[in-house]
């Protein structure tokens, strides 16, 4: 039983079973198309709204034990709940933007090692397929499903919210309550029948991914453009009416504050890891994919950085916790036609958010797929396009419906467990393909490990114990169902199933 479980593939096998006929999908893609579908990924609304809530703080009404985090209830026991609450990192939001920046890059050094040498759709899954075995690969491609599908959820939300705002400054029009805005809240109806922007724009751009990934890669450059053009306009501009005396105090609550702020801020970075999904689409994935991680994260964190210094700088940052940070601190200081112009960007950053994690989905799907975890039908490729239509389809479907109906934002929470246990799972394949395979070639190796890939493990189970209860509840929940789907379907029909 236990060898059933743990049964890896070979990465030749891997490798093979991407040039099959009808399974194999077109490599298009260059060095600097990845970098684009990374920052695409990581630069979203998190930049524009998350940076704002890190630096004031939440406070939860009604708090119960599970909000409080693994951390507290260790420290604390029963009392934990008392201290649940999210401090402020204020101006040290930048801090914690780059503390988080250096734990993704930890990780994503791992991610690229891996990349090189197995340049398959998949990401974590297929990493973790080689090297760890089948069930943990199942548990990673299950989660890295709830990962894309929940944060699409959430930035698809925040576009509609975007978009009523802008057809109602520019046009005066404002969409009916009823098809504009999120059915449910919590556990309250709102009285709307349907967020039908939400929804209309997932499928929009579900089509534009089945047409071909050159396509989709073409139309995120170009919003990737809009969006560093509109950052670095914000940037430069508000940052003349930077008033240092906001910077002081610089940790306002310490470096407990810094590290709230990197719990919340972590969700903005997730999605790195998309670029290491499109290794079957690369033409030259050993070279490439490694590039295209390494320099998106860097770019990444370098604008993460500048936005929190000049936000936090213009405005007080106890004031910063709305839904619009940036736009609203322009407006304060009477920038309106950059407000008007960053705002814009913003809708193209969650354009090309949205984008980029339909695409990796659908990816995850046709991995799973081809290797009989899922059903074959998520594995079939357009035989025109060379898209795997039917898995980009059901994605868009499974996202856009309850992006129609629920408010995903308290949600976030499951994006990022996911991630850093699909974080550390890279990380320790990394440790193990050097011991039982030290002479294959590689593209690109980590430096000092084991070093390396043990921080990236450590950093990850930190910030993973730094999230509430309700969150490690529910993403229980969620692998208790991925295993009984896997046992009742995937392990049956798992390609090596007649092998073992």
């Amino acid at each position: 039983m236990m060898s059933q479980l743990l049964r890896t593939k070979s990465i030749d096998a891997l490798l093979a079973a991407s040039e099959e006929p009808s399974r194999r999908l077109s490599r298009t893609l260059g060095p600097w198309t990845l970098v684009a579908l990374g920052i695409g990924a990581v630069i979203g609304s998190g930049i524009f709204i998350l940076t704002g809530t890190a630096a004031a703080g939440e406070v939860r009404a009604n708090p119960s034990i599970w909000h409080a985090t693994v951390i507290d209830v260790l420290l604390h026991g029963s009392d934990a709940v008392s201290s649940v609450g999210r401090l402020g990192a204020g101006p040290g939001i930048a801090l914690s933007f780059l503390m988080v920046a250096i734990v993704c890059g930890l990780a994503g050094l791992c991610y690229a090692e891996l990349a090189s040498m197995i340049p398959i759709a998949g990401s974590a899954y297929t990493y973790s397929y080689a090297t760890l075995g089948e069930i943990f690969a199942w548990i990673i491609g299950w989660d890295l499903i709830l990962e894309y599908a929940v944060s699409n959820m959430a930035v698809a939300v925040g576009f509609a919210a975007y978009f009523n705002d802008m057809l109602d400054v520019l046009f005066g029009v404002h969409l009916p309550k009823v098809l504009s805005e999120p059915m449910i809240i919590g556990d309250k109806f709102t009285g709307s029948w349907f967020n039908l922007p939400a929804f209309l724009i997932l499928m929009a751009l579900t089509m534009l991914l089945v047409r071909g990934v050159r396509e989709s890669a073409a139309a995120n450059n170009i919003m990737v453009l809009i969006k560093l053009l509109a950052i670095l306009l914000f940037v430069f501009a508000a940052g003349r009416a930077v008033n240092t005396n906001n910077w002081h105090p610089f940790l306002p609550n310490g470096f407990s504050g810094v590290l709230t702020g990197g719990a919340i801020v972590f969700f903005t970075y997730i999605g790195f890891d998309s670029v290491s999904t499109a290794g079957e689409e690369c033409k030259n994935p050993q070279r490439d994919l490694p590039f295209g991680i390494i320099v998106s994260l860097g770019v990444c964190t370098v604008l993460y950085v500048a936005v929190a210094l000049v936000l936090t700088g213009v405005q007080d940052w106890k004031t910063l916790n709305n839904a619009a940070p940036v736009a609203n601190a322009l407006k304060a200081i009477g920038m309106d036609n950059i407000r008007a112009l960053v705002t814009v960007g913003a809708l193209f950053g969650m354009l090309s958010s949205l984008l980029v994690y339909q695409y990796g989905q659908a990816r995850i799907w046709f991995a799973m797929s081809r290797d009989g975890l899922l059903p074959r039908f998520f594995s079939r490729v357009h035989p025109k396009f060379r898209t795997p239509h039917i898995s980009t389809w059901i994605a868009g479907f499974a996202v856009g419906i309850p992006a129609g109906v629920w408010d995903i934002d308290t949600f976030a929470d499951l994006s990022n467990i996911g991630t850093l246990f699909a974080f550390a799972l890279v990380s320790a394949g990394v440790l193990v393909l050097r011991k039982q395979q030290p002479a294959r070639a590689r593209g690109f190796r980590v430096p000092f490990v084991p070093a390396v890939p043990i921080l990236a493990i450590m950093s990850c189970v930190v910030l993973m114990m730094s999230l509430p209860l309700m969150t490690w509840r529910r993403f229980f929940i969620w692998l208790v169902v991925g295993l009984v789907i896997y046992f009742a379907f995937g392990k049956k029909h798992s390609t090596l199933a007649d092998r073992t």
